[in-house]
């Protein structure tokens, strides 16, 4: 097969040439699109999901459907080491441009309060050569959205951004990835500023992606945010979905897979979308005729899990010091042998203290690392759980 025709696309929040199996999330963001631009009300979304599930190309195509709506968009990637303000304010002021409102008097004001935003720190003020210039040409607004309280300045900004949007008959959508990196005060400003925004009425809806565990995250700093958003699982794909997922890109270059090397896909990559562009890539330029059949699946099969093994898994791996790679292999034992394991695989913490040898609170710094490394979460008291998919097996086969 020509491997320059290869359609498939293993990358991070990369689209694949087929978005299979999300039909139902884009259908059902249509209609909160135009809901809140009716003024009718409608939660803000969180997605939520292992690593490799597609949340990041999902929250990007929920994206394009807002933009294709005419609505002002913005992105940003929450960092456990960054504060708020500063994406936050470049992602809005994104919106702002996109949202081509006519009374250039409105939109300056609407900046200057972004700018102060952006530039309200709490503590003291930083230094002239430590201060951070928004790309924003209008003075500072005083008196709005720099009260240095988070909450308050982005209740605020949300209220501006939202009125600005109604007055164009149009909204603001803002798009936070890897929200579950969010700080607790940053976390508790945006579930306000949500929950104000949904009383009012205004057109602003924060679509937020995250790890499984993000929901216990909002709950925790606001106990209204279990009715605050819609949460919504992002899984692996059926099989249906996984099949045309390799299906059609295929078809798109004349070629096609047989249905035993479709089986067999689907056993290799378990269902996740970023294994099955993986495995679509390395079967393609390994299969030297279409239709693509089991063994050629067989062959390439290798070449998949190798690049698995050094991109997916190995590179979070080695982020993990010595004794932090004991705690993620005796997590891998202890799911092999936990009968009990729930549907995601998450394990006792006193199971994996066990296998060690050594006490459940001698071994709370390794674990309190990995989850801040985002490498394991836990999703309820007493348990943890890998972030990515089949990472107990590479750790398994890794011996």
């Amino acid at each position: 097969m020509d491997p320059i025709r290869n359609p498939y696309a293993p990358g991070a929040g990369q689209r694949p040439p087929e978005l299979a199996g999300r039909d139902e999330q884009l259908r059902a963001f249509d209609v909160v699109l135009e809901r809140i631009a009716r003024g009718r009300p409608e939660r803000s979304l969180v997605l939520t999901g292992l690593r490799g599930v597609g949340k990041t190309v999902l929250l990007n195509a929920l994206r394009s459907a807002a933009v294709r709506k005419h609505w002002g968009t913005g992105k940003l990637e929450a960092r456990p080491d960054q504060a708020l303000r500063r994406p936050l304010s470049s992602a809005v002021h994104q919106a702002v441009r996109e949202l081509g409102h006519p009374e250039q008097g409105q939109v300056d004001h609407v900046l200057g309060v972004i700018r102060a935003f952006a530039q309200r720190e709490a503590g003291p003020a930083p230094k002239l050569r430590e201060a951070w210039n928004p790309g924003i040409s209008v003075p500072a607004a005083r008196g709005r959205a720099d009260s240095g309280d988070i909450e308050i300045d982005l209740v605020e900004l949300f209220t501006d951004l939202g009125g600005l949007a109604a007055d164009v008959g149009k909204g603001i959508a803002i798009f936070i990835d890897e929200m579950q990196d969010l700080g607790p005060d940053d976390v508790s400003a945006l579930c306000a500023a949500c929950h104000e925004i949904s009383q009012s009425g205004l057109p602003l809806v924060v679509v937020g992606a995250g790890l499984p565990h993000l929901p216990a995250v909002l709950s925790a700093s606001k106990s209204y945010s279990e009715r605050l958003f819609s949460y919504q699982r992002i899984d692996r794909l059926s099989r249906d979905a996984a099949d045309r997922a390799l299906s059609a890109p295929a078809a798109d270059e004349e070629a096609s897979f047989d249905d035993e090397a479709l089986a067999a896909l689907y056993v290799a990559t378990g269902g996740y979308p970023y294994f099955i562009q993986a495995y679509g890539k390395a079967v393609w330029d390994r299969a030297p005729r279409t239709p693509i059949t089991a063994d050629d699946v067989a062959v390439a099969a290798p070449e998949a899990e190798a690049e698995l093994a050094v991109g997916f898994f190995g590179s979070r791996f080695e982020r993990a010091t010595p004794g932090e790679r004991d705690y993620l292999r005796a997590m891998a034992d202890a799911a092999l042998a936990d009968s009990d394991a729930d549907d995601i695989g998450s394990v006792p913490t006193a199971a994996v203290a066990s296998l060690l040898g050594k006490k459940p609170q001698s071994l709370s710094p390794a674990r309190d690392a990995l989850l801040k490394k985002g490498l394991i979460y836990s999703g309820e008291r007493g348990r943890i759980a890998f972030t990515v998919p089949h990472f107990g097996r590479y750790l398994r086969e890794q011996g």
